[in-house]
């Protein structure tokens, strides 16, 4: 019975960690593309948009977040040891920048409309932040956490000197850039806007490129620095080929101005199975060599408590943001920035 939990457990995390990156992604490059126009005086074309996007819903992103370390420590209390101290630095600086994000968000949109100084720290926090989140990834691929004297030790030196380190990172900032403007054109096509749309389907088909030349930079550099999870990736092949002909489809009809709604879904699959792909080959470590998800696993009245907890959690979550889409982001007259009193 335990082995199954151990594994339903990774499984709704990862399910967490994927909502919120697509959910995230999307506010994340919203901003950044938002301080863009504002400096590049494109703001005209861009910032009603944006700002109509991200007004309800940038709230929603962080709960995604805090489901998932909440999740993590829960199910698996050793990660606490071998991850705290170590990641004091990267998680200190992310909660900074999610600080920064809130009340730069409740400047720019309650207070002075398009100030330059607010929308550029806006942007840029955004960027920074997926950069600071993705260390993570980098870590628990092993090489970087040593144990001295019972206790686990970050090596800076070597963490931020290793091409996987500036891989992982280059591609956090371009998968959000990208994962952004694609729904951003979808958006922007919804209301009509055919400048905006036609800006943003430039941006998405600029940031393809970046990010599945870094996804595969990826694999390429595990090669030489975690050859077993390189090896377990090989043998997942399918499931990334799947993602690189959703990715070839969604290329194609952004290209061809088409169905931005199907673009973004193949978008969110290409993703999904990359994703997954990635976490499967990565079983059974969650910090390579020192830790795996079978050790100090939860008990098991606390993993099922967890589990239903989480599941519900979803089940609240997926609906609340469906709602959201359904009574905000596409309600024909709050796309198109039509207020009651004009009806």
């Amino acid at each position: 019975m335990n082995v199954n939990l151990e594994i339903i457990g990774i499984i709704v995390l990862w399910t967490f960690l994927f909502g919120y990156i697509i959910v995230a992604s999307i506010d994340f490059g919203a901003g950044f593309f938002n301080a863009y126009g504002i400096f590049t005086k494109k703001q005209h074309i861009l910032t009603k948009i944006i700002q109509r996007y991200l007004s309800p819903v940038w709230e929603v992103t962080n709960v995604f977040l805090v489901f998932f370390f909440v999740g993590i420590v829960g199910f698996f209390p050793s990660t606490a040891f071998y991850y705290g101290t170590t990641l004091l630095v990267p998680v200190s600086i992310a909660v900074i920048l999610l600080g920064i994000r809130g009340s730069y968000y409740a400047f720019e949109t309650y207070g002075a409309r398009s100030h330059k100084g607010y929308a550029f720290m806006y942007g840029l926090s955004g960027l920074l932040l997926p950069a600071a989140l993705s260390i993570v990834l980098t870590i628990s691929e092993g090489g970087f956490i040593s144990i001295v004297n019972g206790n686990p030790v970050l090596d800076y030196w070597t963490l931020f000197t290793s091409p996987l380190t500036w891989s992982i990172v280059v591609l956090s900032l371009s998968a959000v850039l990208y994962i952004s403007a694609v729904f951003l054109t979808w958006y922007a096509n919804k209301a009509n806007d055919t400048l905006a749309t036609e800006l943003l389907r430039r941006y998405s088909l600029i940031w393809a490129l970046p990010t599945i030349i870094t996804a595969g930079g990826i694999i390429y550099e595990l090669a030489f620095h975690n050859v077993e999870h390189y090896e377990q990736i090989l043998s997942l092949w399918w499931m990334f080929l799947i993602s690189a002909l959703l990715f070839i489809g969604t290329v194609w009809l952004l290209w061809r101005r088409k169905n931005y709604g199907v673009a973004f879904s193949l978008l969110i699959g290409q993703f999904a199975f990359a994703f997954y792909g990635f976490g499967i080959s990565h079983y059974p470590y969650l910090l390579y060599p020192h830790l795996t998800i079978y050790d100090s696993f939860t008990n098991e009245a606390m993993a099922i408590s967890l589990i239903i907890a989480f599941i519900a959690g979803l089940a609240l979550l997926i609906p609340s943001l469906y709602l959201l889409l359904k009574l905000f982001l596409f309600n024909k007259d709050y796309v198109r920035g039509i207020s009651e009193h004009e009806h």
